[in-house]
């Protein structure tokens, strides 16, 4: 498999559903820098041609966004997308949809460890 930043969601899709198996199929979009991307929704690819704004916002800024976008299919529902960098080089991003409206999010963290709790994020 080769992805790179002009891959398109027929490219990205294998990589795309095994992330959507990790994340315990919570709803997942993925695209590369250039090329429109995938929406997969409990196991199934829902679209080979999507966007989304925080999948763009993070293509243009390379940092991770946490958002609740107000357009799309996935108005008002939390989202986390994050950068895909190859050798330095934006290539893509991907993200997941917090079906359970911060529940998900919460859960992790009430379940850290004591130890886990004391740390700044980040380190």
């Amino acid at each position: 498999m080769n992805i790179n930043s002009s891959s398109s969601g027929e490219d990205i899709a294998e990589l795309a559903l095994a992330i959507h198996e990790l994340v315990n199929r919570l709803p997942l979009t993925m695209r590369s820098k250039t090329q429109p991307g995938v929406r997969i929704e409990e196991g199934n690819i829902m679209d080979y041609n999507y966007t989304g704004p925080t999948l763009e916002l993070v293509l243009e800024e390379g940092k991770i966004s946490h958002q609740v976008p107000q357009t799309g299919p996935y108005q008002g529902t939390p989202v986390v997308v994050v950068p895909i960098f190859e050798a330095g080089e934006l290539i893509a991003a991907v993200g997941v949809v917090d079906i359970t409206q911060g529940i998900y999010s919460d859960i992790i963290e009430i379940t850290k460890r004591p130890e886990e709790i004391k740390k700044p994020k980040g380190e």
